[in-house]
């Protein structure tokens, strides 16, 4: 129950929408001539961030005419790929269908408030409960009318939004915080596993002197290199985990929630059993995705998606590491077939050629990339714990739970 002295109304009855439209075939609108005006697009948009501030194209102003303007200072809402989320222009502009441009709110609601309660938790419900089946790919303006909401005075609005933005601040600094560490550690992996830059040998006090060598994939593991589990059933009760494509998608692996296959298909491919320090590589749909086996999941096993990498006589981090590295994540893009999903084959994998240091100089270069990579891990845990905790104040000030005092 939201307080007596808040207002309950529809979305239908405090705003309007007006959607934009799109010149047709939009390529031949596009330019970059001096005289061609923004064409606001979901790629402009950064992070957390409400705010877009520049476009990366521009539309002729014979295409502005085939389109809606959109001033800066306004709202505008997604209603396709991330729908439902809004921003505020620091530019003008024009916008194509995906958009929606909200106006006529200033009675009754506080532009940074509306902001916050059109992006929060309480409004996505009601988009996924309203919606035919549940399933939302995108929204209608009769959809976003259907939804109610609960609001405060205009005084009190304001106040809720400031603390409010409080925590999206922290989030965005977190957020470029992220970006600065993971840039920082691409480019140490640039140096570092290429051998344009060498550290310093222990021994010697020296850099590294050793010429690389160049070795086959297949040729550094103690076992064949092969994809896991092609068809796991249904999901069983204390069985064996089974690493997906959707369990590496977090900052981190929860082995609770994984799904579990029966041990007699574990032993059908015991080939692919897991052992701490093994690397799992990601071959379709999602691909060059590279973990090291933790503890907690040795003598689990893998998913078709995956493939496993059992390496002997190198340091297994370095080779995650270089894996990972631009490099060879283009070549498996490359290496890749199909359409609709990509998948590597294995015989590619196995053939792939690795330029690799003596292991002592492994060791070094995968200290220090272990060390740049912690970082981005401490700063990625950070940005969850924040986003947690904004979500949960949300939660109690866009319902009135908790009261902000206004003076």
């Amino acid at each position: 129950m939201v307080p007596n002295d808040w207002s309950n109304k529809l979305f239908k009855q405090v705003l309007k929408l007006e959607r934009g439209s799109s010149p047709r075939p939009i390529i031949n609108f596009i330019t970059e001539s001096s005289d061609g005006v923004n064409w606001i697009k979901i790629g402009d948009t950064k992070g957390n961030d409400t705010f877009i501030n520049y476009t990366k194209e521009k539309i002729t102003p014979e295409g502005a005419k085939k389109s809606r303007k959109v001033n800066k200072g306004e709202i505008i809402l997604s209603n396709s790929m991330s729908y439902g989320k809004p921003y505020i222009l620091n530019i003008d502009g024009y916008i194509h269908d995906g958009w929606f441009v909200i106006k006529e709110y200033e009675p009754h609601l506080d532009k940074q408030f509306l902001i916050q309660v059109l992006g929060s938790e309480l409004v996505q419900r009601q988009y996924k409960r309203l919606a035919a089946g549940g399933v939302v790919t995108n929204i209608s303006s009769e959809l976003v009318y259907a939804v109610k909401i609960s609001f405060p005075s205009l005084p009190e609005q304001r106040k809720i939004a400031k603390i409010l933005s409080t925590w999206d601040k922290a989030i965005s600094t977190t957020e470029n915080l992220i970006e600065n560490s993971k840039l920082q550690k691409k480019a140490l992996m640039q140096q570092l596993l290429t051998g344009k830059k060498r550290l310093i040998n222990p021994d010697t006090g020296k850099p590294f002197e050793e010429e690389w060598e160049e070795f086959q994939l297949s040729n550094i593991v103690d076992r064949p290199i092969c994809y896991g589990v092609l068809k796991p059933g249904e999901d069983t009760e204390n069985g064996i985990p089974l690493l997906r494509i959707q369990d590496i998608k977090t900052t981190s692996l929860n082995i609770n929630k994984m799904t579990r296959i029966t041990k007699e298909l574990h032993l059908e491919f015991k080939r692919t059993a897991l052992r701490e320090g093994d690397l799992v590589i990601s071959i379709v749909g999602t691909l060059g995705k590279v973990l090291k086996v933790p503890k907690q999941l040795e003598g689990g096993n893998i998913s078709r998606a995956f493939a496993v990498i059992g390496v002997r006589g190198h340091d297994t981090e370095f080779i995650k590491q270089y894996l990972s590295s631009d490099y060879i994540q283009e070549w498996l893009t490359n290496t890749a077939s199909g359409n609709a999903q990509k998948v590597l084959n294995i015989a590619a994998i196995k053939k792939l050629r690795l330029s690799l240091p003596s292991l002592k100089e492994q060791q070094k270069v995968a200290s220090v990339l272990i060390n740049a990579e912690k970082e981005v891990e401490f700063f990625e845990k950070q940005l969850e714990s924040l986003k947690n905790e904004k979500k949960a104040l949300m939660q109690q000030l866009l319902t009135g739970k908790i009261r902000v005092k206004v003076q």
